[in-house]
Formats: C-alpha cells, structure tokens, sequence
C-alpha cells in the first residue's frame, strides 16, 4: 500500500483498514508462534503499511489543527 492511495481514502476507510491490519498482524503472530508462517515478510509489510497509515492520519490532524 502506497502513502498516495492512503490519502486518497476517506478517514473512516483509514481506520477500518487500520483496524483490519491489526487483526491480522495478531493473527500472522499467532501463526509464527505455533510454526505455521509460511511467509514471515508478510509480518514486515503489515507493520510498515500500519506505520505508514498512522503518519498520514497524524498528517491529516496536524494540516487540520493549522487551519
């Protein structure tokens, strides 16, 4: 996910996929602690892709608080 297609969302389409990466980075953790992760840079991405989303909603509130 690029930060140019995380701005273009909505915040409620944001949130939800914030909400939706954090259910599966519990569940890719969960799937490396019984040996089942077949593709552990998966855990990787999903880490950056919610790192990246949280910069830009924290973008959005810092240009919102300037005006």
């Amino acid at each position: 996910m690029r930060a140019e297609e995380i701005r273009e969302m909505t915040p409620e389409e944001r949130a939800q996929q914030l909400d939706e990466l954090y259910q599966e980075l519990f569940n890719l953790r969960f799937q490396q602690a019984s040996r089942q992760l077949a593709d552990t840079s998966r855990m990787r991405q999903v880490r950056r892709d919610i790192a990246r989303i949280k910069t830009v909603m924290h973008e959005m509130e810092r240009e919102a608080e300037e005006q």
